[in-house]
């Protein structure tokens, strides 16, 4: 069974795949294979932004656009690109493809440039500001593969920047369920789950 249901007339799929890897620029056609490739990959990108480089004064979408593409861009050509595919799972529509400029530039004005503001936070209104940003973040879906790894790392930065650590995201995995709903309430404005699972994994 296929990842995601697409709306969409572009190709997706690797030839040979039997539907389970999305079409790339290595002709890999083992799920495994790839998702392997993509862990490995994500870790350079983590050794990168969190050891080789200073700390962001500012932060942008185009920052998480570049981030995307140094990640995937071997892999994928679309990567760094927001997606041009609607896209659902089990049944649950994100963003309109169509609407995510408009969706990202508000994104930006609601949380990225609040970045360097990160610090003078209270724990409480860092956490509303962290579980509302991922949200927001998941529901826009603004690529077309890695956007929940990729808003683990913005989250991971934001953290950073707010004077913590990277987290340990293994709660989330255990309870992938209460997360997907958590992300569901977001859509009408209930963020309170996601501020307890964000509660839950960031340190006091």
């Amino acid at each position: 069974m296929s990842k995601y249901d697409l709306n969409s007339a572009e190709e997706r799929y690797q030839p040979g795949s039997n539907d389970t890897v999305l079409a790339n620029n290595l002709g890999i056609v083992d799920a495994h294979e790839m998702d392997v490739l993509e862990s490995g990959l994500l870790l350079m990108l983590y050794e990168k932004l969190f050891i080789g480089l200073k700390p962001l004064g500012k932060l942008t979408f185009e920052h998480i656009c570049y981030w995307h593409y140094q990640w995937l861009g071997n892999v994928y050509q679309w990567a760094g690109k927001f997606r041009q595919a609607n896209l659902t799972k089990d049944g649950f529509h994100f963003a309109a493809a169509d609407r995510i400029p408009l969706l990202i530039t508000e994104f930006e004005r609601q949380f990225l440039h609040r970045y360097g503001e990160l610090k003078t936070l209270s724990r409480v209104e860092l956490i509303k500001y962290l579980a509302e940003c991922h949200v927001e973040f998941i529901l826009i879906h603004p690529f077309r593969e890695g956007n929940g790894r990729l808003a683990r790392l913005l989250f991971d930065m934001q953290a950073v920047q707010a004077g913590a650590c990277m987290l340990d995201y293994s709660l989330w995995d255990r309870n992938k369920m209460f997360y997907f709903r958590a992300i569901q309430a977001g859509i009408s404005g209930n963020y309170a789950p996601m501020k307890r699972l964000v509660s839950d994994i960031f340190p006091d």
